[in-house]
């Protein structure tokens, strides 16, 4: 199973974690992996290229199974809105596929203040 989990303060999204392994299918075929990792991985790219923020990232590189992205505690305002577009259709995109695919994936959503 992947646990996906976002935080949000302020009622914007601060972070996102990512763990686990889908084991849907074998290795190569997982496609709930592969649909996971793809946009997480894009999302963070792209938080880089379209907001110009650099996230603190933590992964495994060796093993896999895990991903955390935090964004800067400061952020001006343009990078704060691209940041919450981008997260923010991240949360709904593996919401979709918990739906489709909810014994391999779990998303879940925390405010703290």
């Amino acid at each position: 199973m992947i646990y996906a989990h976002f935080t949000k303060q302020n009622n914007q999204m601060k972070k996102f974690t990512l763990s686990g392994h889908a084991e849907s299918g074998p290795d190569g075929h997982d496609l709930v992996c592969a649909a996971t990792s793809a946009l997480a991985i894009g999302t963070t790219n792209n938080l880089q290229r379209i907001a110009s923020i650099e996230p603190k990232v933590e992964a495994n590189e060796d093993e896999g199974g895990f991903l955390e992205v935090i964004l800067p505690e400061v952020l001006n305002k343009k990078q704060q809105e691209k940041a919450e577009i981008l997260l923010q259709s991240l949360y709904l995109s593996l919401l979709d596929i918990q739906k489709a695919y909810g014994e391999f994936l779990s998303v879940s959503e925390q405010t703290i203040d």
